[in-house]
């Protein structure tokens, strides 16, 4: 899947296309065993099975990854999760801002499958991983929701509540780096209030150390399920 990004290192900008053949999604990815229970039971109330490990990479189609501002479903059930994402390439690791958006009615019948049902909307803008790893767990995630016409704060926690993605990496590939051309996205805080699907989904990740955010947002069209 070809993706075009604006990266930004040492202050210096560039532009440049990506071929991404592998996504990787780490799933229970929280450092507080307490927050990853919650999380758990959380998905539980909507009839979604405990994971078998923690954490958990799913791999997925690099095909889902979208950068449109509009992202289709099929039916009403999905919501977006905001997610730091790690890209690999020949240059090293880039930072950027996601959404694991998810079937949450499929997801009660396979977490695998529901993930792989729904594109996977991507920011245009990326941070080199060298700029912030040094003061990573002082970026904060965000994202908003519009729901019955309203826009609301949906989550919002310091990334500290995540495992880095150094860790990650470790552990899926027992080494420090990622293969050039994966993308990785790199777990979620839990919803305020809950879970529930929107219309419009906006995520940040906010670097108050550098005076920076990566944003993106994308609305949701909902196709009729026929039968």
């Amino acid at each position: 899947m070809l993706l075009q990004f604006e990266r930004l290192a040492n202050d210096r900008t560039d532009r440049i296309a990506v071929e991404i053949e592998s996504l990787v999604i780490a799933g229970w990815a929280g450092r507080d065993a307490a927050a990853i229970e919650h999380h758990i039971q959380e998905l539980a109330a909507l009839g979604i099975p405990r994971p078998s490990t923690t954490p958990l990479y799913y791999r997925l189609m690099a095909q889902t990854l979208t950068q449109q501002s509009r992202l289709t479903v099929l039916g009403p059930d999905s919501s977006g999760e905001v997610e730091p994402v790690i890209v690999a390439m020949a240059d090293g690791l880039w930072v950027g801002v996601g959404s694991d958006h998810t079937d949450r009615k499929a997801e009660a019948s396979g977490i695998a499958l529901s993930k792989q049902l729904c594109g996977k909307p991507v920011g245009p803008r990326l941070w080199s991983y060298a700029d912030v790893e040094g003061h990573w767990d002082e970026l904060v995630l965000r994202s908003w929701a519009t729901i019955d016409g309203e826009r609301v704060l949906y989550q919002e926690s310091p990334v500290s509540s995540l495992r880095t993605p150094r860790d990650l990496i470790r552990r899926y590939t027992s080494t420090d780096m990622l293969p050039a051309g994966t993308l990785m996205f790199c777990g979620t805080p839990g919803a305020i209030g809950g879970i529930r699907p929107g219309t419009r989904f906006e995520m940040e990740l906010k670097d108050p150390v550098l005076s920076r955010s990566l944003i993106h947002g994308y609305d949701i069209d909902v196709l009729p399920v026929v039968s």
